[in-house]
């Protein structure tokens, strides 16, 4: 399949001088016209590789998946606007579409929350390993260890490749339980007795339920709250290779099971500059309040080139304009504080640093806008979920992007396992010396 497409979007050459002599690579054009030089068989034809730290150039795979462009402020999940999946679909249509590449029927749908309702619930051995944590144990340490430990009560996960017949269940598998998992996480942590999942709530419902019941009343289920987390869920189903999804995807081109690839994706998603980000925006808030500031000092802080300040939650690597998940979410943001009539004060200092820096012109001239971690820690935050735990929300709704890329990986037979190449810059030949002659 892949091969077929370079084949097919294969146009002018790319001209490569070195050492005297020309090269020809071929020009890769994407369906969005974006054009790339496959230099796939540049190290055998010349003896060089490409540098590119941090891969900000560097192309690792033809997918299907997710489109962006960063200067048009554009998001399509499978072609469709992100714009249209938030006002029309929920969390669990978009993980179908993400993961099989296409909207389900009725009929298709239907099965797959039956499978995500099937698999819901942990192996009860599991909760010895809860028990192992201590008490203050980071809920993404949690997360990714249990997500792990999940696939040993599961023996068809390590027969190599999972297609076609067991896939469906393994993914709806990974889907629910991630979910399970967190929420239990969070009551480890908590030193509360474990909620189990019903069978009559859907997905997101169901991840609150567990969350914030007792064991003797139910959580009471507020509609704009369970959409707003539901949102939050869907916006971050999957954001092409950043990070963590291009690490599901190097471990999965080594044929590691499914789980081993989540698990890997949770622990490059905990770092702050990836999936910690939104946790920087309360910390910042929280800071700004223990000042005894409103917020108008620290955005002059900002400003100033020697106060080494920095506005989180606002630019993103990518998008040089406005984040369209950003713009999405602050309405449902707004609307949510309203309806639970929140007074919380850092949730004014976030709205007046918001208010200021889209008024500014130093804000405005360097495309400074909120990102959708703002907007995400803001009503993570009203809703009641605690700062340690945020990153755990992005995880969830980041799962179905590491199963649909994972997937890609395995149905092309031609994969090769990654590899990088580096440039080695340390001693050239040396030799051992016995210890007695190092010196003291």
């Amino acid at each position: 399949m892949i091969v077929i497409l370079i084949k097919k979007f294969m146009g002018n050459t790319a001209r490569l001088e070195l050492d005297g002599k020309v090269y020809e690579f071929p020009v890769v054009t994407g369906s969005e016209n974006e054009k790339a030089i496959d230099i796939t068989k540049l190290r055998d034809t010349t003896g060089y590789i490409t540098f590119d730290d941090g891969y900000a150039n560097t192309g690792s795979c033809v997918s299907n998946i997710t489109f962006i462009d960063g200067e048009k402020g554009v998001l399509r999940y499978r072609g469709i606007p992100i714009e249209e999946l938030a006002e029309k679909s929920t969390f669990v249509e978009t993980a179908y579409l993400l993961i099989y590449g296409h909207l389900p029927t009725k009929k298709e749908l239907q099965n797959f929350s039956n499978l995500l309702t099937q698999n819901q619930f942990l192996h009860e051995d599991m909760k010895y390993h809860f028990e192992g944590f201590s008490a203050g144990a980071h809920p993404m340490a949690i997360l990714s260890a249990m997500i792990n430990a999940s696939s040993c009560f599961y023996p068809g996960l390590m027969l190599g490749r999972p297609f076609p017949e067991r896939f469906d269940i393994h993914a709806a598998r990974l889907i629910s339980q991630v979910r399970t998992i967190a929420a239990f996480s969070y009551r480890k942590s908590r030193g509360l007795p474990i909620i189990y999942p019903k069978k009559t709530l859907k997905y997101t419902a169901n991840f609150l339920h567990m969350m914030f019941s007792d064991v003797y009343e139910d959580y009471e289920l507020k509609p704009e709250v369970v959409h707003a987390l539901d949102l939050i869920f869907l916006l971050h189903a999957d954001h092409e290779q950043n990070c963590s999804t291009s690490t599901v995807r190097m471990v999965a081109s080594s044929q590691a099971n499914l789980f081993a690839c989540a698990a890997a994706g949770v622990c490059a998603l905990w770092g702050p500059l990836h999936g910690g980000a939104n946790q920087a925006v309360i910390k910042m808030l929280e800071e700004i309040r223990e000042a005894g500031d409103d917020g108008s000092k620290f955005i002059s802080e900002v400003k100033s080139k020697t106060s080494g300040k920095r506005l989180m939650g606002f630019g993103h690597r990518i998008y040089k304009n406005y984040d369209p998940r950003a713009k999405i979410i602050k309405k449902v943001c707004d609307d949510l504080l309203k309806t639970l009539n929140r007074v919380d004060p850092l949730l004014d200092i976030a709205k007046k640093l918001e208010e200021t820096a889209l008024k500014d012109s130093y804000f405005i001239e360097r495309r400074l806008y909120p990102n959708v971690d703002f907007y995400s820690g803001i009503i993570m935050r009203a809703v009641g979920i605690p700062t340690e735990m945020f990153t755990v929300i992005f995880a969830i709704g980041r799962t179905p992007g590491w199963i649909a890329n994972f997937k890609e990986i395995m149905d092309n037979p031609k994969c090769r396992i990654y590899r990088p190449r580096q440039i080695y810059n340390g001693k050239t030949v040396n030799h051992y010396m016995p210890i007695e002659e190092r010196g003291e």
